[in-house]
C-alpha cells in the first residue's frame, strides 16, 4: 500500500475541488481572444500620470496592429480625454508591456478608464480588420485606478 502524506491528498482534493467547481459554473478552461491590464499608475517628476499596462494576444489570430481608444474619466465621473493607445504588433501568444504617460494630468485625478473601441485591430496574415481585439477582451486592473469595458 502507497501512503500519501496527507498535506498532499488534501491540496489534490482542493485542486479537484476547485476545477470542478470552475467546470460546473461553465468557466472555460481556456482563455482566447486580448487580455488587457492596467497593471500600475505612477507620477512622473514633470507631474503626469505614467500609466503602465500589460497586454496578451491569447488568440490564434497574429496582429500586425493593435491599438484601443479608451475614454479618461476625472474623480467626479467626467470625461476628460479620450485617447488611443497603441500596442504594435502581437503575434499569438504574445504579451507586451506598454507605457503611456498622460501630460498635466496627476493619477489621483483618474478614477476610472474605459476601452471605448478597438479602431487598429489589424491582422497580419491579410491586412483585414479583426473583431479578435474587442470580442474577447478581458480588462483587469492592479491598483486605485478602475479599468474596464
Amino acid at each position: 500500500m502507497i501512503r500519501i502524506p496527507r498535506f498532499v491528498s488534501v491540496l489534490t482534493a482542493l485542486a479537484l475541488t476547485s476545477a470542478g467547481t470552475a467546470l460546473a459554473q461553465g468557466v472555460p478552461d481556456t482563455a482566447s481572444g486580448m487580455l488587457v491590464e492596467l497593471n500600475a499608475a505612477a507620477e512622473t517628476p514633470a507631474g503626469a500620470c505614467r500609466l503602465t499596462y500589460v497586454a496578451t494576444n491569447r488568440s490564434e489570430t497574429g496582429l500586425s496592429e493593435i491599438a484601443y481608444e479608451v475614454a479618461v474619466f476625472d474623480a467626479e465621473g467626467i470625461v476628460s480625454q479620450l485617447l488611443v493607445l497603441d500596442f504594435g504588433a502581437m503575434p499569438p501568444g504574445k504579451t507586451r508591456v506598454v507605457q503611456f504617460d498622460m501630460p498635466d494630468q496627476p493619477c489621483e485625478a483618474i478614477s476610472r478608464i474605459v476601452v471605448n473601441a478597438a479602431p487598429g485591430c489589424v491582422r497580419a496574415e491579410d491586412g483585414a480588420q479583426s473583431p479578435v481585439c474587442l470580442d474577447g477582451l478581458e480588462t483587469r486592473a492592479r491598483g486605485a485606478i478602475q479599468f474596464g469595458l
